[in-house]
């Protein structure tokens, strides 16, 4: 049987956790003897996008395909890259026009794997539907290669669950992505298809989902804006391990990844 190892890391949040991503992605890689390597990256830019400058970072420690979400648009700088980075992509069904790519085939020594990047709409933006996109394009990945991984940046968890079942046979794997908080329910879906409704985040936890928590309690309290700043304390890495069939396209194994882990006791 011929297999793929794949890590999939959770958003990552500015600084904080990109410097926890350097010093440890490695390590990860090693340990789950990983051939193919995904991170959400739509906050890697002091919370608010990606840019050319962790595109370059991120691509130079491992990762083949970076993927985002909502927050992709933040900063102008993102978009000029998004034109000329063909690996970073924003979600697929944003309208006819919109910079960037929605998906990518990326060559490997054990095949070629694609990666595709979906948004919601429950709670988001109205954009062009996730569900009838993903039947459009599907056909036409799969008649490239079986393996195919689905970043579903999406705020529902109903929603979520939904597309899980809708590309259940469909798809290698489906993650969850956007919420920033790491769910127990990662499973192998009747059909084969890998799911997570969310795999977490990568940054700061002495923090509101990332930011600081004065500012976010303001916005709160006052409902008024707030500036966004990136909080810096208290650094996990959330991930997904995942181990796909090359022959039938199915995930065999699937495995949470948290380091390092909470604190569950007083010391």
């Amino acid at each position: 049987m011929s297999y793929l190892n794949t890590i999939f890391v959770g958003d990552i949040i500015g600084k904080p956790g990109m410097d926890l991503v350097s010093m440890w992605l490695p390590g990860l890689i090693q340990k789950y003897k990983a051939d193919f390597i995904i991170a959400n990256g739509e906050n890697v830019s002091d919370g608010k996008g990606c840019t050319d400058k962790e595109g370059r970072e991120l691509f130079a420690l491992g990762v083949h395909v970076i993927t985002g979400g909502n927050h992709t648009w933040d900063k102008h700088q993102s978009q000029d890259y998004l034109k000329n980075e063909p690996r970073s992509l924003r979600p697929l069904n944003y309208p006819k026009g919109t910079y960037g790519n929605g998906y990518y085939v990326a060559e490997t020594k054990k095949g070629k794997v694609a990666v595709v990047n979906l948004q919601g709409r429950s709670f988001m933006a109205t954009i062009d539907c996730p569900f009838r996109t993903a039947d459009y394009f599907l056909p036409k990945l799969k008649s490239e290669t079986k393996t195919i991984f689905v970043d579903f940046h999406a705020e529902a968890t109903a929603e979520k669950i939904a597309m899980s079942h809708h590309l259940d046979g469909k798809i290698s794997a489906l993650i969850g992505t956007h919420t920033h908080v790491q769910t127990a329910d990662e499973r192998i879906m009747p059909q084969g298809t890998g799911f997570i409704t969310d795999v977490g985040m990568t940054g700061p936890y002495d923090s509101v989902i990332g930011m600081k928590k004065q500012a976010a309690l303001n916005r709160f309290i006052l409902q008024t804006p707030q500036k966004y700043e990136t909080a810096s304390d208290d650094v996990h890495l959330c991930g997904l391990f995942l181990k796909v069939d090359l022959d039938t396209g199915k995930t065999l194994e699937i495995e949470r990844i948290l380091f390092p882990e909470f604190v569950k006791k007083i010391q």
